[in-house]
Order: structure tokens, then C-alpha cells, then sequence
């Protein structure tokens, strides 16, 4: 199951390799991995359904959640929007599926 054009994950390692410590270990079935949160971001699924194709769930959640604290994704980001990649005219966030708190449903609250 690929996720990613080869030419896609070409653009996207480049960016990490660029905003990554040299010092890092090599990651294991490092595009696997990156694909398996890509899918999961994609579709909105719990890491749970993340397909058994893309390796073990908890790595994929792991490395998001590192690489969240880290700085890495938003670091690879504008590694890719400097070299013109994503067209940002291309990037939506569809609020449809963004869940408020309970206690944002309206009810009164406060004395």
C-alpha cells in the first residue's frame, strides 16, 4: 500500500533528512512509518485502523508524537514551502470534521 509517489517521498525525506538531527540513529522501515501517519492524518482514523500494511500503529503514533514535540514536522514543512512544495492553494482544512469540547455544544454555563 503506498501512500506517498515515489517522487513525494523524494521531496518529503529531503525535508527530513534536512531538519533532522545527523546524529540520529536510522530509523527502521522509515517511509513505512512516515506513510502510516500521513495515512492516518488523511483519513482521519484512530491509530488503532491504521492498515497492518504500514507496520505496527504504535510506532506510527509514537514518531508522530516525537516529532510533534520536537519541532520536526513544522520544520519540514517550511523546508518544503521554501522549495515551493506544497502549493498552499492545494492545502484545506476541513472543518466539518474538527469535534468541539462537550462544553462547547451551547449549554449555559457559570452561575
Amino acid at each position: 500500500m503506498a501512500v506517498l509517489t515515489d517522487p513525494e517521498w523524494a521531496a518529503l525525506k529531503a525535508a527530513l533528512d534536512a531538519v533532522r538531527s545527523p546524529r540520529r540513529r536510522p530509523m527502521k522501515d522509515e517511509r513505512r512509518t512516515v506513510e502510516a501517519v500521513i495515512w492516518r492524518l488523511r483519513n482521519g482514523a484512530k491509530w488503532r485502523a491504521v492498515p497492518v500494511e504500514l507496520g505496527p500503529w504504535h510506532r506510527a503514533a509514537n514518531l508522530h508524537r516525537r516529532w510533534a514535540v520536537l519541532g520536526v514536522w513544522e520544520a519540514a514543512f517550511e523546508f518544503l514551502r521554501d522549495a515551493g512544495h506544497p502549493d498552499l492553494a492545494e492545502v484545506m482544512l476541513d472543518g466539518t470534521s474538527i469535534r468541539a469540547h462537550a462544553k462547547a455544544a451551547g449549554a449555559k454555563g457559570g452561575p
